[in-house]
């Protein structure tokens, strides 16, 4: 049993202001190769197929042609992702019985994929608010105990009715058990790309949630990883295939291939394309139009010139030396003055804690711990109404 890990497509996503669905496109080709040469048994794809919930036609258009592809070689499995919409993303699986199954909704996450005597179980991306109710267990009066409001709660509800269904197939040989989940995990490393999750203010679940199973393929997380989780479980993050921030442009893309026929299984990476490095260059604008400059030419590139004195004509210089330069800043070189630049604001921010710093900035004072609960329930409320989409 092969099955190879990806997540994180993000089809249809731009990088500043760049159109990257022709490298997206050039991935997926590489993808398809991968699982003819490879004798990949099943795809699993951990979640945020597209980038956002109303996806551009052609976003679509190029899922749909992959995953035809793709189900000409093998099985493949499909879980929404936090930028997904559960819904659209799920439109059609009734009729995807054979080769392509997606796992969109609660009510399926216990029934798994029989593929190679493995059990692929496939856990849509879990939002407390909208699942607590549903994931929360039944008592003998037949009436539902909430969960708590966490995502914790919903992946530990979850996860325990994947085990009941495990127990439920026991009689021969213990099956292999492949989890797929969409989930900031305890002890993986963000990036500054990846949309904030936080609900009451947490937004990790802990990493022994999903003892008792063979594989995790985590999504979420863009940089390539691997969790410590409990012993016998192997908990691993594929990354994103293409760097989706400068936050991202040392780490080493890449796809997961898992191999289960073992005692325990054996993992291997394999480089994604690169279409094009991302690169930071610093310096006087001088020494960048120089040699200095001169190995990131092809680059897509953050330029930073650091000259006393903002050059003339600034952007249009360095765009003729760095035709792929996708942020031109000025920000001299002066001595340390003890004074504090602003902090950066990424998509990996607590939007509470930039909204508190804001408040702070306009008034002279933090929030309260009320004013921050108002803060909290304004921005939770909008977040939600934007997954609901």
């Amino acid at each position: 049993m092969r099955l190879l890990h990806t997540s994180d497509w993000h089809l249809g996503r731009t990088l500043h202001g760049v159109d990257l669905l022709d490298h997206q496109s050039a991935y997926l080709d590489h993808l398809v190769d991968v699982v003819r040469t490879e004798r990949v048994d099943a795809v699993v794809v951990a979640g945020d197929v597209y980038d956002r919930a109303i996806p551009p036609v052609e976003a679509v258009t190029l899922l749909s042609d992959t995953l035809a592809r793709l189900a000409e070689h093998t099985t493949v499995v499909v879980t929404s992702g936090n930028h997904d919409s559960a819904t659209r993303l799920g439109f059609g699986s009734a009729l995807m019985r054979e080769r392509v199954r997606l796992r969109t909704r609660v009510a399926s996450l216990a029934e798994p994929v029989e593929v190679g005597g493995a059990l692929v179980y496939g856990l849509p991306y879990l939002d407390p608010d909208v699942c607590r109710a549903e994931l929360a267990p039944v008592g003998e009066d037949g009436t539902r105990t909430l969960l708590a409001r966490s995502h914790e709660a919903v992946t530990r509800a979850a996860m325990a009715r994947v085990r009941a269904d495990v127990d439920a197939r026991r009689g021969g040989a213990r099956p292999r058990v492949v989890v797929a989940a969409h989930a900031f995990v305890v002890g993986g490393r963000a990036s500054e790309s990846e949309r904030d999750i936080r609900v009451g203010g947490v937004d990790h679940v802990p990493a022994d949630v999903f003892a008792g199973t063979d594989y995790v393929a985590l999504g979420h997380l863009h940089g390539p990883q691997v969790v410590n989780g409990p012993a016998g479980t192997v908990l691993r993050y594929s990354g994103s295939p293409l760097a989706y921030s400068f936050s991202e442009q040392h780490q080493a893309k890449s796809s997961v291939l898992v191999d289960l026929s073992g005692d325990e299984p054996q993992v291997t990476t394999l480089p994604a394309p690169v279409p094009r490095r991302l690169a930071d260059v610093t310096g006087t604008l001088d020494d960048l139009l120089g040699a200095a400059g001169e190995p990131h030419v092809d680059d897509w590139v953050r330029v930073t010139v650091t000259d006393p004195a903002r050059p003339a004509d600034l952007f249009r210089r360095v765009r003729q030396r760095f035709a792929h330069a996708l942020v031109v800043q000025h920000r001299p070189d002066r001595p340390d003055t003890g004074a504090t630049r602003p902090a950066l604001v990424t998509a990996a921010a607590d939007p509470v804690e930039v909204a508190a710093d804001f408040v702070a900035h306009v008034t002279g004072a933090l929030p309260t711990a009320a004013e921050r609960r108002v803060l909290r329930d304004a921005y939770e409320h909008v977040a939600g109404a934007e997954r609901s989409a």
